[in-house]
């Protein structure tokens, strides 16, 4: 791995490393925040999984996580949001599709087939990576905010056991049956919309193994809210299958970082709380 850059806050450290990833076939960045603890013992970690057009420090440089972070000791991971690196048709066209919208798939679509492994990424190869080299624990959590809604809540959905813990902010809870998702799995996965039901919260609810209880705050001013982040649809999934759902709709919050830096210190508690500390 190749050091970016080391900054002190809150008492810990926030570090941004790149390294040569299997998954997507290149190169990759991620940042990490080591509280304070992390110097004399290894402590859990909170996978946070960002939205569309982000990077790695949307999150570390408006969320505000880290005091929070350092008084519960818990360390968090922050993965880019797609690879980055090649020039597919038509990749860097549109917001929502390509650069910066992986979507936390993996794509059977070619050329995207070829590097789009967000889902290996995050569920395999960057915990294994944050594991070997950091004073870390795997007790896991995840959490994430739109399109990383969407991707924490099928990382936990589709690995029984992997996390103890899973919340979103106004995630993408249907994208099979929203704008964004189709166009984003259509391009990743093709035409057959069977083959989506695997990579849609919704449809994963239903024959969940694992029922870890679901934490989601969702901003009434959205602008998104209706036509594509559909929480009702949430709610009625997880009301048939008997999920445990806590859905906060929050009056007059939007779908920007002042939303998420509002209450992101009850998410953290609620993660710190099933990881023990």
């Amino acid at each position: 791995m190749e050091l970016l850059s080391s900054t002190k806050v809150s008492g810990g450290w926030l570090k941004r490393y790149r390294h040569e990833s299997l998954s997507v076939k290149g190169d990759m960045v991620f940042a990490i925040f080591l509280p304070a603890q992390a110097e004399s013992a290894n402590v859990p970690v909170l996978y946070w999984l960002s939205g569309l057009t982000c990077t790695d420090e949307n999150f570390s440089q408006k969320a505000g996580a880290f005091k929070k972070a350092a008084e519960l000791g818990l360390a968090i991971v922050m993965p880019d949001t797609s690879p980055r690196g090649t020039d597919y048709p038509g990749e860097h066209e549109s917001y929502d599709f390509g650069s910066g919208a992986g979507f936390y798939v993996n794509a059977t679509v070619a050329p995207y087939s070829n590097t789009y492994h967000m889902y290996d990424y995050v569920v395999k190869e960057l915990p294994t990576l944050v594991e070997e080299h950091f004073p870390v624990t795997d007790k896991r959590s995840i959490s994430g905010h739109s399109m990383g809604g969407h991707g924490a809540l099928i990382c936990a959905l589709k690995n029984p056991g992997r996390y103890q813990s899973v919340s979103a902010f106004a995630p993408i809870t249907n994208p099979t049956q929203c704008p964004w998702g189709e166009k984003a799995f259509t391009g990743y996965l093709g035409d057959d919309r069977e083959a989506w039901k695997a990579w849609d919260t919704c449809e994963l609810i239903a024959t969940a193994s694992e029922r870890l209880p679901l934490l989601v705050d969702q901003g009434e001013a959205d602008n998104f809210l209706e036509e594509q982040l559909k929480p009702e649809a949430l709610e009625q999934a997880c009301e048939k299958a008997g999920h445990e759902l806590t859905l906060r709709r929050q009056s007059g919050y939007d779908h920007s970082y002042f939303f998420i830096s509002s209450f992101i210190d009850d998410h953290l508690a609620h993660h710190a709380k099933a990881l023990g500390l």
